[in-house]
């Protein structure tokens, strides 16, 4: 047999004849094709930063109206600390207490701050976030999850900057003045006079690093799990509409992922900004006392309560966001 005429001794330095060149299947020496992915149709619809700012100052001054017994139950468990011993038993339990020496309206203790808090916060968060990613955003309007992670890194560092390290403070200083045999403080200015006489300016801003450490890995874990899941969601159409139902499981789906990932960051942060934080030289001090003094399961103390809050706080806020946005898209335009 001619060595040009064997496949196998032609890899071994023989060459094909022109008749078994001509021969061959040309689906085998075609270039290959991606045939995995399919070109993606329309475009991810940019949201101008200033529709951002409203949408989402509207949306956190409805949801902290609803979600707030569940952070004044979060705070609590978490400034009850062992050594004093422990006055709850768990969030039942503060409930029922709270209920039973302050009436329901205890529960709202401290909502005022919050108020005053969660709409500019809210506002800066999807402000910031929006101005960020609209620059890193591809020509369709995608964004890589590396970039979703770093805008939501940015837009936390932003909120807790200019708006919930000082509205924290307050907050967590209201309910913990509540707990002491003579309250001091008689409403939310008042309070807020009061912290700024004794303590100055600087007063309000007890616990920046855990608050902006806390913040900012909070929304870049919400904003990365959200944009991945819907960018799922859309699949191949880049411009498909997201039902609420959809978009409220995504944002709990969110909510529950950065309790999990930064709860030890939040215990540090609220006994930081509580009436006791001068028992600690820094958030780094305060860590290792807890661990030293409480054990390691001390820093997941208000896990459940802070869980089932954030998970309805986060689907609410996007949702609200979502739609007072499709609301500003008729009446705004911006394109």
């Amino acid at each position: 047999m001619d060595r040009r005429d064997s496949p196998v001794l032609s890899r071994l330095g023989g060459n094909l004849p022109r008749t078994c060149t001509a021969m061959v299947n040309p689906a085998l020496t075609a270039r290959p094709r991606n045939l995995g992915a399919t070109a993606p149709t329309g475009s991810v619809k940019i949201t101008h930063p200033g529709k951002a700012i409203i949408a989402g100052g509207l949306a956190g001054g409805i949801e902290i109206c609803i979600t707030f017994p569940t952070e004044y139950v979060k705070t609590q468990l978490q400034l009850d600390e062992k050594a004093n011993p422990p006055k709850y038993r768990g969030p039942v339990h503060c409930v029922q207490m709270t209920v039973r020496d302050h009436g329901v309206r205890g529960l709202y203790r401290g909502l005022s701050s919050l108020v005053y808090g969660s709409i500019p916060k809210a506002a800066v968060r999807f402000g910031a976030f929006e101005f960020f990613s609209n620059r890193f955003r591809n020509e369709r309007g995608q964004l890589s999850k590396a970039n979703s992670f770093l805008c939501g890194l940015m837009a936390g560092a932003s909120e807790a900057v200019f708006v919930v390290t000082p509205m924290e403070t307050v907050k967590v200083k209201f309910i913990h003045d509540q707990t002491s045999p003579n309250p001091k403080y008689r409403g939310f200015f008042h309070g807020v006079r009061e912290i700024v006489r004794e303590q100055g300016v600087g007063g309000t801003y007890k616990g920046l690093f855990p608050t902006v450490l806390k913040q900012g890995t909070n929304q870049a874990i919400r904003f990365l799990v959200m944009n991945s899941l819907k960018d799922w969601y859309r699949g191949d159409d880049l411009s498909k509409n997201i039902n609420p139902l959809i978009t409220a499981l995504f944002g709990a789906t969110a909510g529950a992922a950065s309790v999990f990932g930064n709860t030890p960051i939040d215990v540090v942060k609220t006994r930081m900004q509580g009436l006791e934080a001068h028992k600690y030289k820094s958030a780094w001090d305060c860590a290792v006392k807890i661990a030293k003094y409480e054990g390691p399961r001390a820093f997941y103390k208000g896990t459940i309560p802070r869980l089932s809050r954030v998970c309805l706080d986060v689907a609410l806020v996007f949702v609200i966001y979502e739609e007072v946005v499709k609301m500003l898209n008729v009446v705004w335009k911006t394109e």
